[in-house]
């Protein structure tokens, strides 16, 4: 099947994994500093935040796809700031669709991993405060480490989402091969013409084998960390 993939075909599938792979580094560190906040911090407006948190998941893709191009189009209120300071551009690029795709993992990050945490014992950090230990390395070197099973099936979780990621990258990024076309975009695009049918059913399967891999990856990877 692999072999059978035109050149437009695998930079679609070379993309993807890119934009995948780049969104979960970008999405990892601010998940990571969110869910802990939300699983030890009591305050006023975690009810507010933690919503905001999870609103990708309940807004239409083509809403935050919308919002990002106002942000981060070239003539946002970010983006314009970018292009002008650092040269940066975004929208209709492929780092627009990392972007994107980041946007829309990291409730779905923050969630395993804020799991992950209020499941530790909070009295194993408290004896290690009472032993002397600055917050900063309570966190780095009792809660981290023990909430390492979450904090891998969130970056997986998170790769999963964004390999599929299409309202929001096609709004912000459009889908222009070998530049922003992604896995979903082809897929799109190829049912859109007479016979792309073969094509859209060769990449359906591919992105079907790859998320599974992901999946059972992660349930591996978990079990490894526990253990």
């Amino acid at each position: 099947m692999i072999a059978a993939l035109s050149q437009e075909e695998w930079a679609a599938l070379q993309l993807s994994v890119q934009v995948a792979a780049v969104a979960t580094v970008l999405s990892l560190p601010p998940a990571i500093a969110v869910a802990w906040v939300l699983a030890r911090k009591r305050f006023p407006a975690k009810a507010l935040v933690d919503g905001l948190v999870h609103l990708p998941l309940v807004l239409p893709p083509v809403v935050i796809g919308y919002a990002l191009l106002v942000l981060f189009g070239r003539r946002g209120l970010i983006g314009a700031w970018l292009e002008e300071v650092f040269g940066i551009v975004l929208a209709f690029q492929w780092t627009g669709a990392a972007l994107a795709a980041a946007v829309m993992g990291f409730p779905l990050m923050v969630r395993a991993i804020r799991l992950s945490i209020e499941a530790i014992d909070p009295r194993l950090e408290a004896a290690a405060k009472s032993l002397g230990a600055a917050p900063w390395r309570v966190f780095w070197r009792v809660t981290l480490p023990l909430a390492r099973p979450g904090v891998i099936a969130g970056a997986v979780l998170c790769f999963a989402k964004a390999l599929g990621e299409f309202g929001a990258t096609i709004t912000f990024v459009g889908n222009i091969p070998g530049v922003t076309q992604t896995l979903p975009s082809a897929i799109y695009a190829y049912t859109q013409v007479p016979d792309g049918g073969a094509a859209a059913l060769r990449l359906s399967l591919i992105a079907v084998a790859v998320s599974i891999a992901a999946l059972v990856a992660s349930e591996l990877l978990a079990r490894r960390a526990q253990r």
